[in-house]
């Protein structure tokens, strides 16, 4: 409920102490201050509060502060204010200042200054408006000449000097910038690669290998690779490597802003090979999320966890170009998305498509599924049909076991070879097994 104050009639001293009895519950607020003062002068005009007895102004001031809610000390205040001016007004606020020694004329001449030497620092600012009137006898500089370091800067900072004399720092780009930050687009075509690296855990401080995951983003063909370091000396040889085993010629080169894939060697590469060099832009996971699922789906699930001993490296890539590769490529099934868009333009993706990349490769249009030279469909079709999903997968697995058995003797440091036909056991590197002492720990999470 709103109460508006207003110029009744003037109540006398026994009905102003009901009205505040019959009121004690009742609390009242006042929302326009200049309102409220202006209400109180002109009730103080109205009772003639000079004339009052001491009794009178008694009830008159708890009858104010009853209906304006202010304190009693704040009330004491308007009402001596009134008494010495007449009125009841709302005092200005006045912000204490320093005096200004330098004027906006000074502003603008250091500006000048700066302008025309480039914004130095503060010392030789200082010294060259010094010299400006000790050497030069510039009149203008005669309040210059004695200014501080410390309040250059000040006057650098205020609105005048912003405005005449605006430093704007950008950022510097690049000299040389390897890759385009977006997203390829192949339009059905195989050829655009997505690429990422998949980093084993130290053993001690001692690193381990690393791997290199490749997976066309049309067809879904994955070409696994393996470095002792990924330095550029190091992992030139082996994307070389791991390109060459790509059916298709390649088209485009996609990574992540990592330096292992954005540095100069990997450019000129791509340029030699007039393959189209993109990166991921910031804020966009998806742009190299085929890869990274691969990397947990295929490298983790086949690979582990588990320290793996850089000097096994060149194994560890044999067995991926002569097992695994072949085994994810002509026996594995992947699967496929079938886009659909309603009405409102949301796409839906439907996995309902299950095809091994070469089937995938098969599949699509003669115009798009070009080969590289020297690659015929009759000579992959007999590596595909060489044996059976299973079979290649069996052999594929007791490949692994050969290789983690290598990997364990380099850990451990202990060469026991195979006898004739005896099988690879499973190290104590593999998946399940029991973890001896030495560098073949288990997973570290």
């Amino acid at each position: 409920m709103t109460v508006t104050m207003g110029s009744g009639k003037i109540l006398s001293a026994e009905q102003i102490r009901q009205f505040l009895k019959a009121s004690a519950g009742i609390d009242f607020s006042a929302a326009d201050r200049t309102g409220v003062y202006r209400w109180i002068e002109e009730t103080l005009q109205r009772y003639r509060y000079r004339q009052l007895s001491k009794e009178g102004r008694g009830v008159l001031r708890e009858f104010l502060v009853k209906m304006t809610s202010l304190s009693v000390p704040q009330m004491t205040r308007l009402v001596g204010q009134y008494l010495h001016t007449g009125q009841v007004r709302e005092r200005e606020y006045h912000r204490r200042r320093f005096p200004s020694h330098y004027s906006k004329d000074d502003i603008l001449l250091l500006a000048g200054v700066d302008e025309a030497h480039g914004r130095l620092s503060g010392p030789a600012t200082q010294r060259i408006l010094e010299r400006e009137w000790e050497v030069f006898e510039q009149p203008e500089f005669e309040r210059l000449a004695s200014i501080s370091v410390s309040h250059l800067y000040n006057l650098r900072q205020s609105v005048t000097y912003r405005r005449r004399c605006v430093v704007v720092g950008r950022t510097k780009p690049t000299q040389v910038a390897y890759g385009e930050r977006r997203r390829p687009d192949p339009q059905g075509r195989p050829g655009y690669i997505r690429i990422d690296t998949v980093h084993q855990p130290e053993w001690d401080g001692v690193k381990s290998v690393y791997h290199i995951n490749a997976v066309d983003e049309v067809t879904q063909w994955e070409v696994v690779g393996c470095a002792e370091k990924i330095s550029e000396h190091y992992l030139k040889p082996v994307l070389e490597a791991m390109l060459e085993q790509f059916p298709f010629p390649l088209r485009g080169f996609h990574s992540d802003n990592g330096s292992e894939f954005v540095n100069q060697p990997v450019a000129q590469m791509l340029e030699k090979l007039r393959v189209e060099f993109t990166k991921s832009r910031p804020r966009r996971s998806n742009d190299n999320g085929l890869v990274e699922t691969k990397n947990g789906a295929v490298v983790r699930k086949h690979i582990g966890y588990q320290w793996l001993p850089p000097s096994r490296a060149g194994d560890i890539a044999a067995f991926y170009q002569e097992w695994l590769n072949p085994y994810l490529n002509y026996h594995r099934p992947c699967a496929f998305a079938t886009v659909t868009v309603d009405a409102k333009g949301k796409q839906k993706k439907v996995y309902e498509t299950y095809q091994t990349p070469y089937e995938r490769l098969k599949s699509l249009p003669k115009k798009k599924r070009r080969l590289r030279c020297g690659i015929t469909f009759a000579e992959l079709d007999r590596i595909a049909k060489a044996d059976s999903d299973t079979e290649f997968a069996r052999k594929m697995q007791q490949a692994k076991q050969e290789l983690f058995r290598l990997c364990a003797q380099a850990g451990v440091g202990i060469p026991e070879p195979l006898r004739d036909g005896q099988k690879a056991e499973a190290p104590a590197v593999a998946s399940g097994a029991t973890v001896p002492k030495g560098r073949t720990g288990g997973p570290r999470r």
